[in-house]
């Protein structure tokens, strides 16, 4: 068991390592690369053709003179110690910039889908305990309707109506402009008003998707013989419900929670225009129009790292939490 810990661990790195490689070997690809147009920039504003590469040098960690190979080191050992030079377009540190707006993005992404995941998984459970009734074939139909609808529409529906319309949320930010960001009781509450349409966007299409799923796995532990087996025990029905049918029906649905936290993180750069909502998904999207190279390389970087996180866990943690993992896949739960 140690060395599957261990082999899993060391291709987390490879993972990590691969993308940093195929980043800066990606960014070369671009049209005039990521020097030319920074060389450009920087003539246009007055700098000294003497002093254009040690001003790229010091942007980038790179001096664009030097081989391709020694680029190459220069930008992995940066990356290794967290360095990602100085965004083009915001005149700041990328480490700073990304400092900045990691927490709003993860706070968006962790409520929405934990709130998708809640919603949905009594929904379904409700669903499947009355399988065949009005109520599930009516939302089963209202569930694949949510689901076909994408959540930037979503988010563009309810900006207009709440925001514009009614004037309930505000359009833009994450937080009031005469607020100071510092924790207090005005910051938490102003955080949170700015942030409930993107997180209301976010959720809404996906209950739909996780009711559905936990319907059909309540549905099919409902079926097992150990469900029957309680039931002429006499057990009562919330007890079988929670200790046997909920459980079970729940951890095929673990693995699938981690994942979507890495996957809709790169959902935010849509969200967060919509909104102008100033966290990682804004940045890259700035970064793509500025040609921030920096920037763009470290934001990209920092999304994959936490979807190769999110399924590392996944992982490691999923036979803690369903023992028939280590005992051999056995159909019984206890």
């Amino acid at each position: 068991m140690s060395n599957y810990y261990v082999r899993r661990t060391a291709r987390v790195f490879a993972t990590i390592f691969a993308v940093a490689t195929l980043t800066f070997g990606l960014i070369r690809l671009l049209p005039g690369g990521p020097f030319t147009q920074l060389r450009a920039q920087l003539l246009r504003q007055g700098v000294p053709a003497s002093e254009v590469d040690a001003r790229i040098s010091n942007l980038q960690n790179i001096n664009p003179n030097a081989p391709l190979w020694r680029q190459y080191l220069d930008y992995m050992g940066s990356v290794a110690q967290g360095n990602f030079g100085e965004s083009i377009s915001l005149g700041e540190p990328v480490a700073q910039v990304i400092a900045e707006a990691v927490p709003w993005t993860v706070f968006v992404v962790l409520v929405s889908t934990i709130l998708m995941f809640t919603v949905g998984i009594f929904l379904g459970s409700l669903q499947a305990y009355w399988e065949g009734s009005r109520f599930d074939k009516g939302f089963s139909g209202l569930s694949i309707g949510l689901m076909s609808v994408p959540f930037y529409v979503v988010a563009v529906i309810s900006l207009y109506v709440f925001a514009y319309q009614w004037g309930w949320l505000p359009t833009a930010g994450t937080v009031g402009t005469n607020v100071e960001k510092e924790l207090s009781v005005p910051f938490l509450l102003s955080a949170l008003e700015h942030s409930l349409l993107p997180i209301f966007s976010y959720a809404l299409g996906g209950i739909g998707g996780q009711a559905l799923a936990m319907r059909g796995n309540s549905i099919q532990v409902l079926g097992n013989d150990y469900v029957r087996v309680a039931r002429l025990r006499g057990l009562a029905d919330r007890r079988i419900a929670t200790r046997y049918v909920a459980r079970n029906a729940i951890l095929p649905m673990y693995t699938g929670f981690l994942l979507l936290l890495g996957f809709r993180l790169s959902g935010t750069v849509i969200l967060e225009q919509i909104f102008s909502y100033t966290g990682l998904g804004y940045y890259m999207f700035a970064a793509l129009k500025a040609n921030d190279y920096p920037l763009m390389m470290a934001t990209f970087l920092v999304i994959t790292v936490a979807l190769v996180v999110g399924v590392y866990i996944a992982d490691l943690t999923y036979s803690k939490i369903d023992p028939r993992i280590s005992s051999g896949g056995s159909d019984e739960a206890y």
